[in-house]
């Protein structure tokens, strides 16, 4: 691997540029069959606690650790209680006893910081309120995979500036790779639902660097023109429930139509699910030809496998002799896909 390993993952942020690309490529590896670990995880658990519902962040976690020769324990929030039965910090500091690595997926993002503050080993953001960058980690390799590199892409997400949206917003602005410049990324939201300042702020920062272009905007008419994805979300995530109703009425000009698709009629759609069919996405959309969204979901694998072996500093070895596979990361052509479309 590249680059020193950061200790905990709560933001796509803490990647460097180069140790970002370098999951997406390894990742890629563990998908074409080009990498075989030697059970980077054997002899280590991993704490996976769920204050929230999930399907494809618990599959996906579960079954990437169990492959890569880890022991997964799932906890429900209510048998933990951070912050309620027990402080956050104290029940982080318990499971350092057991476990190598805590993966949590919580309402607030500042129990996370309290957790990977408290303990030595690493703390994963499985989804807070603030960001989402294990989704935002499967949605780049989604990229990669089927316009075969971010020189010169564009990403629209419309919708809600919420969690996923600013974890989209850091992770274009921060790739980098040789003569390869940063995937752009442009939100189109209600003006009262824009993504946090203070995120767009460090994306514009780090685009710096990069090259990436950020870019918040709040009409969708004409928005989307130009963009090679199209990315949306739940107009009310978890805990927003009693707002769903109210936010129909907001949110209703930036659904993703196949009138409003027409703007970017050869982009490739995405939603990192689940999803709410004639809501924030019309079923033919979401079922359409142009739609990733299940090669999203299955690439949460891929990517969390390659995110967990770098937390744990293992190495990586070649399957059957191979030469390990490496993608045109600066590419700014299209390539061929790694795997077509559903």
């Amino acid at each position: 691997m590249v680059d020193t390993q950061p200790r905990d993952f709560l933001s796509i942020a803490d990647l460097s540029p180069a140790v970002l690309v370098d999951l997406v490529d390894r990742a890629a590896e563990l998908k074409a069959g080009r990498t075989r670990p030697a059970a980077p995880l054997a002899g280590m658990s991993v704490a996976l606690i769920f204050q929230k519902p999930s399907l494809r962040t618990r599959v996906s976690f579960e079954l990437g650790i169990t492959q890569l020769g880890g022991t997964p324990i799932v906890l429900q929030g209510s048998e933990v209680g951070l912050g309620s039965r027990e402080a956050a910090r104290d029940a982080a500091r318990t499971l350092e006893r057991y476990v190598d690595v805590i993966v949590a997926r919580v309402f607030d993002h500042d129990v996370l910081e309290e957790m990977a503050a408290a303990v030595a080993i690493p703390v994963v953001n499985a989804l807070s309120d603030r960001e989402h960058p294990c989704q935002a980690l499967a949605d780049m390799l989604t990229i990669h995979e089927h316009l075969g590199g971010f020189a010169g892409r564009r990403l629209v997400y419309v919708g809600d500036g919420n969690n996923v949206a600013a974890s989209l917003l850091l992770a274009g602005a921060s790739l980098l790779a040789g003569a390869s410049l940063g995937l752009d990324v442009r939100t189109v939201t209600p003006r009262d639902h824009a993504p946090d300042g203070q995120v767009v702020a460090l994306a514009r920062s780090l685009a710096v660097r990069t090259g990436a272009l950020i870019e918040v905007e709040h009409d969708p008419a004409g928005a989307l023109v130009g963009a090679d994805a199209v990315y949306t979300d739940v107009w009310a995530s978890m805990g927003q429930e009693k707002e769903a109703v109210a936010r129909r009425d907001v949110f209703r000009a930036y659904a993703l139509t196949p009138h409003l698709l027409a703007q970017a009629p050869d982009a490739m759609v995405m939603h990192c699910l689940p999803a709410h069919r004639g809501e924030e996405i019309e079923g033919e959309v979401l079922d359409g030809p142009q739609s990733v969204v299940f090669d999203q979901a299955e690439n949460r694998l891929w990517t969390q496998q390659a995110l967990l072996a770098h937390l744990a500093g293992r190495t990586w070895q070649p399957a059957f002799g191979q030469e390990p596979l490496r993608l045109p990361l600066a590419a700014a052509s299209v390539a061929a896909p790694l795997r077509s479309a559903h």
